[in-house]
C-alpha cells in the first residue's frame, strides 16, 4: 500500500510517500481502507519531535491519528463490526497510521460512521471530538449553568468544544480573531472576546472551567479568572504527576513532570482551583455517543480544507501555520 513516511525526528523534512506492507490483522482489529485523514497539531509536533521522551515511536513511522474509512477484513475475535461497516476512530497511540491506504484498529477504538456526514467530515471529529468529551464529561463533569472558557474557539478542538459545552446547558466565552467571530458564535459561544485586541483576563470572572489549549502564559492568565475550586483542564500543557501515573511512565519521567508541572500546581493552589492535563485516550463507545450527537445535528463538523492524498506536505504546512478553522482533511481514497 501507498503511505507518507518519517524517517527520524524533523521539523523541516517532508513526508515521504513509499510502498509499504498492508497491515496485519491480529484477532482483535479491523482492516480500514482510509477515505480520509484529518491531521492535527500533534502529528505536526510527534514529526517536530516534541513528545519523543513521552512516545518513543520506532522509524520509519506513518503519522495520522484521524481515519474514517470501510472495513475490508475483521479479526476472528471482532464482534461489533462486519466487513463493509463505514467507521471512524482515533488509532491507540503506537497503533496510528492513518496517512496511508489502509490501517489496522484494535475494534475497541471503532465507532459506526454517522449517516448524516460525508467521510471527509468523519475524519475530523475523532480526536477532537473524543478531547472534549472527555474534558467536559470525564474529568469536569460540566453541569447545567456553569460557566466554562474554551481558549481558540476557531481550532479544531474549540469547534467542537463550544458545540459540546452549549448541549451541555454551559455558558460559554472564548477567543477568537475578528474574522472568526461569525463562525464561533454559530457554533454557540455566548462571549466572544478578539485575542489580539482584548486580554480576556480583564473582561472574564468567576468561571467554572477553562479548556487550555494555548501557551503556559495563557493558562497562567486563565486561572485568575476561575472562581475559588474552579477547575482548569489543559490539553497543552505542562503534564502532571497524576498523568504519569496514569500511563505508567517511568520514575525518570514521572520526576521530571513532578518539576515541570510545579509551577503551574504551586500557582492553582494557591489560586484554589484544580489543574489537571488531560492526554485523550481512544475510545470507540464514548465516539459512538457522539456519533449520536452528530446525527441528532447537536454537534456538526467543520472542516476548513479538503487536500488530495498527494498534497499531504502542503496539509501539514497548513495546520502549521496555525490559520486553519476547524479541522483539515486529506482525502486518501
Amino acid at each position: 500500500m501507498k503511505a507518507f513516511t518519517i524517517n527520524r525526528y524533523s521539523k523541516e523534512d517532508k513526508l515521504q510517500l513509499a510502498e509499504v506492507a498492508e497491515p496485519v490483522v491480529k484477532e482483535n482489529e479491523v482492516l480500514v481502507q482510509i477515505h480520509s485523514a484529518s491531521i492535527n497539531p500533534l502529528d505536526v509536533k510527534l514529526k517536530s519531535g516534541e513528545f519523543k521522551m513521552l512516545l518513543p515511536y520506532k522509524f520509519p513511522l506513518i503519522l495520522g491519528h484521524d481515519v474514517a474509512g470501510i472495513i475490508t477484513k475483521v479479526g476472528s475475535k471482532v464482534s461489533r463490526f462486519k466487513v463493509g461497516d463505514e467507521i471512524f476512530a482515533r488509532p491507540a497511540d503506537f497503533k496510528i497510521g492513518a496517512f496511508a491506504e489502509y490501517i489496522s484498529i484494535n475494534e475497541n477504538d471503532v465507532a459506526l460512521k454517522p449517516k448524516n456526514i460525508s467521510m471527509e467530515q468523519a475524519a475530523s471529529i475523532p480526536l477532537v471530538a473524543l478531547t472534549v468529551w472527555q474534558a467536559f464529561v470525564e474529568k469536569a463533569k460540566l453541569k447545567k449553568d456553569q460557566k466554562v472558557f474554551i481558549q481558540a474557539g476557531s481550532g479544531g478542538v474549540g469547534t467542537i468544544a463550544i458545540q459540546l459545552a452549549k448541549h451541555l446547558g454551559a455558558t460559554v466565552a472564548t477567543t477568537a480573531s475578528a474574522s472568526n467571530f461569525d463562525l464561533v458564535k454559530s457554533l454557540g459561544a455566548d462571549i466572544v472576546i478578539d485575542y489580539k485586541t482584548q486580554d480576556f483576563e480583564t473582561i472574564l470572572k468567576d468561571y467554572d472551567l477553562v479548556l487550555n489549549n494555548q501557551d503556559e502564559k495563557t493558562l497562567e492568565k486563565s486561572m485568575k479568572i476561575l472562581k475559588s475550586g474552579g477547575k482548569v483542564v489543559s490539553i497543552s500543557s505542562p503534564p502532571d504527576p497524576a498523568f504519569a501515573k496514569e500511563v505508567g511512565l517511568s520514575w525518570f519521567m514521572k520526576t521530571a513532570i513532578f518539576f515541570l508541572s510545579r509551577k503551574v500546581r504551586s500557582q492553582a493552589t494557591k489560586l484554589g482551583v484544580d489543574y489537571s492535563f488531560l492526554y485523550m485516550q481512544p475510545n470507540g463507545r464514548q465516539l459512538s455517543e457522539i456519533g449520536k450527537l452528530i446525527e441528532t445535528d447537536v454537534i456538526r463538523p467543520v472542516v476548513d480544507k479538503v487536500f488530495s492524498f498527494e498534497q499531504m506536505n502542503e496539509a501539514m504546512s497548513y495546520v502549521s501555520s496555525g490559520r486553519a478553522k476547524g479541522k483539515v482533511v486529506v482525502k486518501v481514497k
